[in-house]
């Protein structure tokens, strides 16, 4: 089991971390998707996989202990599908009506919004076997 740990757990190098980090996300974000009570801003990085940035203000999420129930379930939602997201940055943002969500449907909604970045990484994204005409 520790194999599947290293594999699909979730280290500083899958984090955002600084606050300039933070804001070369919010300053060249290509790609947004919104969901319920959520928005996932995303840019390419150089760094070869995904690295997410949390952002659960006390204005939108009242409690403590619902911010930090938004965080765990976040990066779990991100540490599962570290492998199949492409190379971008993404800060998570919370907004109204993200608490009227039980969990279940805030699983889905951020499963749905991490098909939907990567189908939109991949559009814009140029194909290598083609040649411009």
């Amino acid at each position: 089991m520790a194999g599947q740990d290293a594999i699909h757990g979730f280290p500083r190098s899958l984090r955002i971390l600084t606050s300039g980090e933070y804001g070369h996300v919010f300053e060249h974000a290509c790609f947004k998707v919104h969901g319920k009570g959520l928005l996932a801003l995303a840019c390419p990085n150089q760094h070869g996989h995904v690295r997410v940035g949390l952002v659960f203000s006390r204005k939108n999420v009242r409690r403590a202990v619902d911010r930090n129930l938004l965080k765990r379930l976040t990066r779990e939602s991100i540490r599962l599908r570290q492998h199949r997201l492409p190379a971008v940055d993404i800060v998570v943002l919370s907004r109204r009506g993200v608490l009227e969500l039980d969990r279940e449907t805030l699983r889905r909604q951020l499963a749905g919004m991490w098909r939907r970045l990567e189908q939109d990484v991949k559009r814009r994204a140029p194909a290598p076997d083609r040649e411009p005409a």
